[in-house]
């Protein structure tokens, strides 16, 4: 060994005694120890040494390092060396210099790897490329077993494989494949680098067309999906994003994906562009002709046209006439004749419905349109029909607290309060009974018409009665007439006698 030629003989050492087999010293046993371990390399756990190959097997391999004792290694630690032989010098990682055998535990793996960090420092300080090759995919991205740096591994994340994105590393890479890659970051205590391959190009908006502008068309593809939106990718690592709100000219909140899914070719056009950002946003919308620009030439007032139900509210209908243009249909404008209480009773959300236009609120973007006027106005024969005082056949169809709702012929219903539903026996009218109304009222802006059954018994015996009344004094008159003749009469006569006397004396005087 090297060491030995450092050693100093012992000055005093009996050699007749040796010689006997009587060897005896005045040098302690501490001494005779300090003196075989100055002999031996100095080494330290978790130390990196060379050492030399002095036997192997099919299983291990015996190196030494100098040290009291040899160290074994797994042979497959030398598996990227097939051609290891005995007297070859290798770099051995000290686990444990001692372990409860008295063993020295030694490892060449770890010792590579600790040694690679060395070149891992330098390559990232330098911004050196270093070739690897893919050893194995994970979800995050690709694990590389570097040649150049003595075999340490690294991550390659998945968003650093392209500046587009990438859904599975196999659209990118392959196992065994050889790769330049750059050093990201590292990791001293977990013996973690991180890799980039995207780094390795310039970034894609930089080389992005510099006359590209607002306004402009442009085609990509469908990347990623939410709720409120999808970003468009126009060139690797470009993208934009569609906002819900630029899909559709309509204003109904709806999904993205109502519109397009991953995978789509579509085209739009520029909203925003801000280079040094890096952010575009885009519309499909803006494709199509906004048709509020032009709503009273082609939805004039009066005009017909086929809506579809899109929504309910207690005071009417919504409903879309196309894409973009929608309207409102009050619950009064539904029927000329029903009583309706919510528009479900009438229509159903995803029907087709027949509308007019009748009024247009530009600035909100907002029609009012109507079902019923499609139809004239039953109200004008109505009022023809139920005048005040006519009777009609009816059926009560709702008891309310204030009266009752009564079926009439035509489609047509009117109401009798509670005191106008007493029939002739005292009893009160009760649902489902069909009965005779008098109209007692009728109003055709309203379109009300109050009923009485009461009236009809009512006004009858008031009728029977007035005739009984007037036929009395009718017999009255007919025994007074006698006397009252003759009275006039008797005063005809007297009249008749003065006159003749009277004329007497008038002609006696001449």
């Amino acid at each position: 060994m090297e060491n030995l030629k450092n050693i100093a003989p012992i000055e005093d050492f009996n050699w007749d005694a040796y010689e006997s087999g009587d060897a005896v010293t005045n040098v302690s046993k501490e001494e005779l120890e300090k003196a075989y371990d100055s002999t031996l390399n100095k080494v330290n756990d978790r130390e990196v040494v060379d050492g030399t190959v002095i036997a192997m097997n099919k299983r291990e391999v015996v190196v030494n390092i100098g040290y009291k004792s040899d160290g074994i290694i797994p042979l497959s630690e030398f598996r990227y060396n097939p051609d290891l032989k005995v007297g070859d010098t290798v770099e051995v990682y000290i686990e444990n210099q001692e372990d409860k055998k008295g063993q020295l535990i030694l490892s060449h793996k770890k010792a590579r790897a600790t040694r690679s960090w060395d070149r891992v420092n330098a390559a990232l300080e330098n911004e050196e490329i270093i070739k690897g090759y893919i050893k194995c995919r994970t979800k995050g991205g690709m694990i590389v077993v570097f040649i150049d740096l003595g075999g340490v591994d690294g991550l390659i994340h998945i968003t650093d494989l392209s500046w587009g994105r990438v859904s599975d590393p196999r659209e990118v890479v392959s196992l065994d494949q050889k790769l330049n890659v750059v050093i990201l970051d590292f990791d001293d205590e977990k013996k973690r680098i991180a890799l980039g391959l995207k780094q390795l190009t310039p970034h894609p908006w930089d080389s992005l067309d510099p006359n590209l502008k607002v306004g402009d068309h442009v085609k990509g593809k469908v990347v990623v999906m939410a709720d409120y939106g999808a970003f468009i990718e126009i060139a690797p690592g470009v993208e934009g994003l569609i906002h819900v709100s630029e899909m559709s000219w309509s204003q109904h909140l709806r999904s993205a994906q109502d519109f397009m899914k991953v995978g789509d070719e579509i085209e739009a056009v520029i909203l925003t562009l801000d280079r040094e950002e890096r952010k575009m946003s885009l519309g499909i919308k803006q494709l199509k002709a906004d048709p509020w620009e032009t709503i009273e030439e082609k939805y004039p007032v009066g005009s017909k046209h086929t809506a579809k139900v899109r929504n309910f509210t207690n005071f009417g209908v919504f409903v879309e006439i196309e894409e973009g243009v929608d309207g409102l249909i009050h619950i009064s404008d539904l029927s000329w004749t029903k009583k309706i209480k919510h528009p479900s009773e009438f229509t159903q959300i995803g029907a087709d419905i027949e509308v007019q236009v009748l009024e247009i609120d530009k600035e909100n973007r907002r029609l009012s349109l109507g079902h019923k006027q499609l139809e004239e106005n039953p109200w004008d024969v109505f009022e023809t029909v139920f005048t005040v005082g006519s009777i009609h056949e009816g059926t009560i169809i709702e008891m309310l607290d204030k009266g009752a709702v009564v079926a009439l012929p035509y489609g047509v219903e009117g109401f009798a309060t509670p005191k106008h539903l007493v029939k002739e026996d005292g009893s009160q009218a009760q649902l489902d009974e069909k009965l005779e109304f008098k109209v007692i009222e009728f109003n055709k802006d309203a379109k009300r018409i109050i009923l009485s059954h009461s009236r009809i018994f009512e006004d009858a015996a008031k009728a029977e009665e007035k005739a009984e009344k007037k036929a009395t004094k009718k017999s009255s008159k007919k025994e007074e007439a006698p006397m009252i003749q003759n009275q006039a009469a008797s005063t005809t006569l007297g009249d008749i006698d003065a006159l003749a006397a009277l004329k007497e004396q008038l002609e006696g005087k001449k």
